[in-house]
């Protein structure tokens, strides 16, 4: 899908959004503020206890670390156990972490079915079709939320977690591993450009370039050995993760 449908796909969703709020003007909406972390999680923990099916985006890692991680990873483990099916969508950023990429692929592994995305995206929570969570504020970690259970407003919801969903690359792929700027890298490798003609190519330095490789190199996993060729292993590997 190109980036003009795309852009149109996104002004029709806004659209269905502000149709859904000028209707709901000046009656009661399912909309609660919940001015508070605590009290969002209180809320979130109750509609995991309920829901059978959770679609996630989050922009972000999780700011968890020791024993809250462990606990919040096996919160998901055992929802995914009782057959919550679940989807999550996260930024390619949280992959430049090894510890938040080693837990991404866990869960994926474990069920919580990740992709990938080069977009800004928003923290949301989408249980069922019945509940809703977003950030009372776009801003990483910022308190409260809002828990939307109007049904127009989730429905909207639900096609941009589907559309970003569609878009978005599997988490899988080897070069999931990479940042933007190194898949740019290998993706003009593997047109055969040199590494002086991939920094004329993208106006950077060519000792840059070779920073850039070296990064691909270790992210992959590809040992430096006399027996292999390490850029035409990473060639294949980003093939293989374009193909689909």
């Amino acid at each position: 899908m190109g980036e003009s449908t795309s852009s149109v796909r996104l002004e029709q969703l806004a659209h269905r959004l502000e149709e859904a709020v000028d209707k709901l003007r000046g009656v009661p909406v399912g909309v609660e503020l919940l001015d508070d972390s605590e009290l969002a999680q209180q809320r979130i923990a109750e509609a995991v206890r309920s829901a059978r099916e959770l679609r996630a985006m989050h922009p972000v890692g999780s700011p968890e670390k020791g024993r809250e991680e462990q606990k919040s990873r096996r919160s998901v483990l055992d929802a995914l156990q009782h057959g919550m099916a679940m989807r999550t969508i996260v930024h390619a950023s949280v992959l430049d972490d090894p510890r938040k990429a080693a837990r991404i692929r866990e869960l994926h592994s474990s069920g919580d079915l990740h992709r990938v995305v080069d977009e800004p995206i928003q923290q949301l929570l989408i249980f069922d079709r019945a509940v809703v969570f977003v950030r009372t504020t776009p801003v990483a970690y910022s308190p409260g939320a809002l828990m939307i259970r109007q049904p127009s407003l989730i429905t909207a919801l639900i096609d941009l977690f589907e559309h970003t969903w569609n878009r978005a690359r599997e988490v899988a792929e080897p070069v999931q591993r990479l940042t933007a700027r190194e898949r740019e890298v290998l993706g003009l490798i593997a047109e055969g450009r040199s590494n002086s003609a991939v920094a004329r190519a993208l106006s950077i330095t060519e000792a840059a370039v070779g920073k850039h490789v070296a990064g691909v190199f270790t992210k992959l996993e590809l040992p430096a050995t006399e027996d292999v060729n390490r850029r035409v292993l990473a060639v294949l590997a980003y093939l293989r993760g374009t193909a689909r």
